[in-house]
């Protein structure tokens, strides 16, 4: 069979499977659809942690990123991986043991302040809007190729699935579903990742294939960073990148990670404190499986595509050059007119554009992989993307249903009140999710990695100080979050989409030499400066907060064991 009826195949299997676990656990009360009612296993969460959190930027576009931009790519790696241990290991069990699902939730409490509420409401639609852009192009992406359509008819095709089991199931049926993704998607990243490991270097297993020897004795390596000097592009193995540039991107994705809401709101849906320290190490473990082979196939995949293209004649490209030709992610223009693809490192003489997002995509045809392999990645790259949407969608639903409709506008709502407005927060969000996904701010790492720096910009200094802080209060919260979310999101806009600017500004003008995607470690600064000195000017939380403070961070006992 083809290629394009594997991936039908594929996808509508898995697509059934998704729908299937939908209608089965359709959620019926608000906790259901909220938190999956409190009662899923450990094991299964921490799948459904990992499925959550291996976005598209992780399957399709991190080793893409690494691929092309090699020893600079690692900021993505490190930041990411890092940031999730940070949750799990400073965050997650107290924010759990506060008893709040949402991070608005927890702010409104924690601050005892409905400004501080809608702020954050505000704060979380903001950065889940801005991450969601990143998975629907991501599936878009996915679907232009293998379905053979537009990325905007992907997109939608993505919006209609992601709407119906989120809508439905709302996080008892993203769970469960959840979990069959992960499944899928981290077979789809290995089968590849082996089978080209075992092509180029003998080695079966990915990260040792990546260290290895080719078969004429060259290490992978070397002969990458051989082949980057003969074209004229900076050394594979070697950064470009600034060290303030470097800790800052990496430092924005780790804080960031710590107050995205998607994944904070995971740890509500296991019984006990103890379960969510447990499904937060099996989620650590389901994670580095795929992020400790990204590096693998980003080399193989960079080997690959310059000894398949470089100087090869145009007439006689292989298909699946043809084929990604074709959806506009990868094009040829012949500036010496000889006929030839001249793919180099000068800008002026290169004839070769791609679009970064695609390696982890086109990798398999590249090494020329069985068609059933191709089709799997394409279902496993869609299984990615739509697990993260689904999770940001749920956030968003539930910010408009439970924090502004249920804590403020109305608190004597129904609870099927409160579930039908949940539902049609996610319509809405769904709506807005796809138009960010046909229109984003670049490929989908880098949109990702200005959420997260939205994030870390808002969220992280008032969760952080909410949890260890007990005398902040509520005026320091709300300024550092609103001044820190400001300061973000105008770098972003004025450095990423040229606003306030007649064009995008180059990279000399970057203050302090910073990227976007890693100011968001700037203005979490400025929020913590802000937050802790404002807080110093106004009268200390109540007592029972402050009460409530200490309580979350001292396990149950400890006072008395003190006394003896």
């Amino acid at each position: 069979m083809d290629v394009q009826i594997w991936t039908f195949l594929l996808v509508g299997i898995t697509f059934t499977i998704y729908i299937g676990i939908a209608i089965w656990s359709r959620a019926g009360s608000t906790k259901e659809f909220y938190v999956a009612g409190g009662g899923v296993s450990p094991l299964a969460n921490g799948m459904a942690t990992a499925a959550d959190w291996m976005s598209a930027a992780s399957f399709i576009s991190m080793a893409g990123l690494i691929s092309f931009m090699g020893y600079d790519g690692a900021v993505y790696l490190m930041g990411w991986t890092g940031g999730y241990v940070l949750l799990a290991l400073l965050l997650a069990p107290y924010l759990r043991k506060f008893g709040k699902f949402t991070v608005p939730d927890f702010i409104g409490d924690r601050y005892y302040s409905n400004i501080a509420r809608t702020v954050a409401v505000i704060c979380a639609i903001i950065v889940s809007f801005t991450y969601v852009a990143g998975q629907m192009r991501g599936v878009g992406v996915v679907f232009a190729r293998f379905l053979e359509v537009s990325v905007d008819t992907g997109v939608y095709i993505g919006m209609a699935i992601v709407l119906f089991y989120a809508v439905l199931g709302g996080m008892k049926g993203i769970t469960y579903t959840q979990v069959a993704q992960y499944c899928i998607l981290i077979f789809a990243f290995m089968v590849p990742a082996i089978f080209i490991s075992i092509q180029l270097t003998g080695n079966p297993i990915p990260q040792l294939g990546f260290g290895g020897a080719l078969s004429d004795g060259t290490y992978l390596l070397d002969k990458l960073d051989n082949l980057h000097e003969e074209l004229g592009f900076a050394e594979y193995t070697s950064g470009s990148k600034s060290m303030i540039d470097v800790f800052a991107i990496t430092l924005a994705l780790m804080v960031g990670t710590a107050g995205l809401p998607h994944v904070i709101v995971r740890f509500f849906t296991v019984p006990h404190v103890k379960d969510a320290r447990l499904s937060a190490g099996y989620a650590l473990v389901f994670i580095a499986i795929l992020y400790t082979t990204a590096p693998a196939i980003a080399a193989f995949a960079r080997t690959n595509l310059i000894t398949t293209v470089s100087e090869r004649p145009y007439a006689d490209v292989p298909e699946w050059f043809s084929n990604w030709e074709s959806t506009g992610l990868i094009a040829f223009e012949d500036k010496n007119a000889d006929g030839k693809i001249q793919y180099v490192g000068d800008q002026e003489k290169n004839e070769l554009t791609i679009d970064r997002d695609i390696m982890v995509l086109a990798n398999p045809e590249i090494a020329k992989l069985p068609n059933w392999v191709v089709g799997l990645v394409a279902a496993g790259g869609l299984a990615a993307a739509l697990s993260t949407a689904a999770g940001l969608l749920l956030v968003i639903s539930t910010a408009i249903s439970h924090d502004l409709i249920k804590k403020q506008i109305k608190p004597d709502i129904s609870e099927k009140g409160e579930l039908i407005w949940a539902r049609i927060g996610a319509v809405m969000a769904v709506t807005v999710a796809g138009y960010f996904g046909i229109n984003p701010p670049g490929f989908v790492a880098a949109t990702v990695a200005l959420a997260f720096g939205l994030a870390a910009a808002s969220f992280f200094p008032a969760i952080i100080l909410g949890i260890f802080d007990a005398r902040m209060n509520k005026e320091g919260a709300v300024a550092g979050m609103v001044v820190g979310i400001t300061t973000m999101f105008f770098y972003m806009a004025h450095f990423k989409l040229g606003w306030f600017t007649d064009t995008i500004p180059p990279a000399e003008d970057w203050w302090l030499g910073i990227s976007p995607e890693g100011f968001g470690t700037v203005a979490m600064l400025i929020n913590f400066v802000v937050s802790f000195s404002i807080s110093r000017f106004y009268p200390a939380p109540p007592e029972d907060v402050q009460e409530i403070t200490e309580m979350i961070r001292y396990p149950r006992g400890a006072g008395k064991a003190l006394d003896h």
